[in-house]
């Protein structure tokens, strides 16, 4: 299976995605991906040093600026 396949399975369920550069970690709920694994989160907030910071609302992230997609089990 395609990483963009998998990543399209989690389309309404939280994630969390690690970014390039700062090691900055946002969690929200997956609306929608691409074939380019750019993703549109919404009820989004940063997450540092595993307790949440601050709160994002709904952010659009270009897939190549992706290290890493986890899903989140609550």
């Amino acid at each position: 299976m395609f990483p963009s396949k998998k990543v399209q399975n989690l389309v309404g369920s939280r994630i969390q995605v690690e970014m390039k550069g700062e090691k900055c970690v946002l969690e929200g709920l997956l609306m929608s991906a691409d074939d380019y694994l750019n993703l549109h989160l919404t009820n989004t907030t940063e997450v540092i040093d595993g307790e949440k910071s601050r709160v994002l609302g709904s952010v659009v992230l270009r897939g190549n600026n992706i290290i890493l997609l986890n899903p989140v089990n609550d």
